[in-house]
């Protein structure tokens, strides 16, 4: 997803995307471990993907709360 479509989300949606990408996380990590994945930059990408929607999100709640 791009800054923009995380942008136009609701604060519910960004949240049910977290969880989502948490656990896309954690099931290549346990694939990583049981046996090296194919590419592992996906891990990465996935790490940052979560880091930029609770980037988001704590703008809108900050942004709520002001």
């Amino acid at each position: 997803m791009k800054k923009q479509d995380i942008k136009g989300l609701t604060l519910e949606e960004i949240q049910q995307k977290v969880a989502e990408e948490r656990e896309r996380l954690l099931k290549l990590k346990f694939a990583n471990a049981v046996s090296p994945i194919e590419n592992p930059l996906r891990i990465r990408a996935s790490r940052r993907q979560v880091a930029r929607l609770l980037t988001e999100a704590n703008s809108k709640k900050n942004a709520v709360k002001a």
